[in-house]
């Protein structure tokens, strides 16, 4: 049996100076913001993004497995309520952009290249799916 005493030592000794100082998490936001990156990522954003979109998605997810696992209703209602999470997705992901200093349109292009690059073919592949080349994340 685990002993939870011992893993959430086990955690803490593990556990980035960042995330256990307030100090440190500030100086570290602080240095991202200059230092590293010169001023072209605007932390603040950056956070909200992550956690907004991490949320959201999940009141997303939310819907589809209500639908799937218990039995709600795929109407018009449902379908609703997915287009505003949607948009509250797309307006966390426009965020992160601008956090980032990328323009959406370039973020999307990126991504378009990737993914006919990993599907050569144009069309869905399991294995190149599964297999993928070296550097493509």
């Amino acid at each position: 049996m685990i002993d939870l005493n011992k893993y959430q030592d086990f955690v803490e000794e593990i556990t980035s100076h960042e995330s256990e100082s307030h100090f440190q998490m500030y100086n570290r936001i602080v240095d991202v913001g200059t230092v590293e990156t010169g001023m072209k990522v605007n932390p603040s954003l950056l956070l909200t993004a992550a956690i907004g979109l991490a949320a959201e998605t999940g009141e997303f997810a939310e819907i589809p497995k209500k639908v799937f696992f218990q039995g709600k209703k795929c109407d018009e209602d449902a379908i609703f309520h997915m287009k505003r999470e949607l948009g509250d997705i797309m307006w966390y992901w426009v965020t992160a952009c601008r956090a980032l200093s990328l323009d959406p349109n370039d973020v999307i292009d990126e991504n378009v290249k990737k993914l006919k690059s990993r599907y050569p073919g144009g069309k869905f592949d399991v294995h190149h799916s599964e297999k993928r080349k070296k550097g493509d994340i």
